[in-house]
């Protein structure tokens, strides 16, 4: 029996403007608007955006909001002190595996907001109430389904933005990369999942046609799944359920950076991570001529591993990915991958491959 898929605030607009419409994470979504290179290359040397209605806010509300995600969290949102400040942070079942990663903004003492995966939202929400009701019985947990999401990135996202939704301009010119401002009835936040710079806006769902449109109108153009997975794969951003999930770590996925340990924070998870990982996430170069993708096998010096995440770099005009390899692997290291029957040789290397439009890796054979 065929499953009825969710649609964001902003279906019709995609419709309209002739999106390639696919099921993703149980959502109607546009894959592209005609060429996905295309509005690849428009993010990184312009501006376009990205409908993310799909994810979920979660508004954790409360005077003991802060002490809650304390325990939950790997990353330590007492480093939250000012209004808008918000932080990356992997949420970990007890054996330490990634449930979800997430973004957790801080709107105030009473007021934190998490932003989670498509994908995840009811697992996330369903272990948040459990973790609530055992240990901060008083917080209230609140899905925000009444919000649309729109991610405008690229060198000149926030100029177009301004264009396109002056109100907005007073409170975010002045925002700091990984801070939000509340402005005109949304929340706006200098973050993104490109490597670009830009905004993610939340915006009552009512509202999303009309800012949609507007960002339209001031030239920036709409971009679809593929050209967002393109965009953070080149950028190193991990996918949840390709490059992690809940069979590892944040220390086998790359995300060490995210952990925060100290002796006086206890969170889920935490013991389990005492543990040396034997495996690392890496980037990997394909030197030969052939695409990588998910699941090809890996080898080297130090063993044998298996891509996550592969795929065409646009900007790069090179194959890339993400491989979980054992420790220790190096950059520059030689390895080889197998695509389609055939080991090609391939270079391990530190991600990002690309970052704010340049190329952050030697691509030399």
């Amino acid at each position: 029996m065929q499953t009825t898929l969710h649609t964001t605030p902003l279906n019709s607009a995609h419709r309209a403007l002739g999106a390639k419409m696919v099921g993703f994470a149980g959502w109607d979504m546009p894959l592209h608007y005609g060429s996905q290179i295309e509005e690849h290359h428009h993010v990184r040397r312009d501006a376009g955006m990205f409908d993310v209605s799909h994810m979920l806010a979660v508004d954790v509300l409360g005077g003991r909001a802060r002490s809650f995600l304390l325990g939950l969290l790997a990353n330590d949102v007492g480093k939250l002190k000012e209004p808008g400040a918000a932080l990356y942070s992997c949420m970990l079942n007890e054996q330490g595996g990634v449930l979800d990663d997430l973004i957790v903004y801080f709107l105030g003492e009473t007021h934190f907001r998490l932003v989670v995966n498509a994908g995840t939202a009811d697992k996330d929400c369903a272990w948040l109430a459990a973790r609530r009701d055992r240990h901060e019985p008083t917080v209230t947990i609140e899905p925000r389904r009444d919000l649309g999401i729109i991610a405008v990135q690229g060198p000149q996202a926030r100029e177009k933005t301004w264009r396109a939704l002056p109100q907005l301009r007073a409170a975010t010119e002045r925002l700091a990369p990984f801070r939000a401002a509340q402005a005109g009835g949304m929340l706006v936040a200098r973050t993104g999942y490109t490597g670009e710079d830009g905004f993610e806006i939340m915006v009552p769902a009512a509202a999303a046609a009309g800012a949609w449109e507007a960002l339209a109108a001031s030239d920036v153009a709409p971009a679809g799944l593929g050209a967002r997975d393109t965009l953070r794969l080149e950028a190193g951003m991990n996918l949840y359920g390709q490059d992690m999930d809940e069979t590892v770590t944040p220390l086998e996925s790359g995300l060490a950076w995210t952990v925060a340990i100290d002796a006086q924070r206890e969170f889920c998870g935490k013991s389990a991570l005492q543990r040396q990982p034997l495996r690392q996430l890496l980037g990997v170069l394909l030197l030969d001529k052939g695409v990588m993708r998910g699941h090809q096998g890996v080898r080297g010096a130090a063993g044998s591993g298996e891509i996550t995440s592969g795929g065409y770099s646009p900007t790069l005009n090179r194959s890339i990915a993400l491989a979980r390899v054992p420790a220790p692997v190096a950059p520059g290291d030689d390895i080889e991958v197998a695509v389609r029957d055939k080991w090609l040789r391939a270079r391990a290397v530190k991600p990002p491959f690309v970052r704010r439009g340049k190329i952050l890796i030697s691509v030399e054979c």
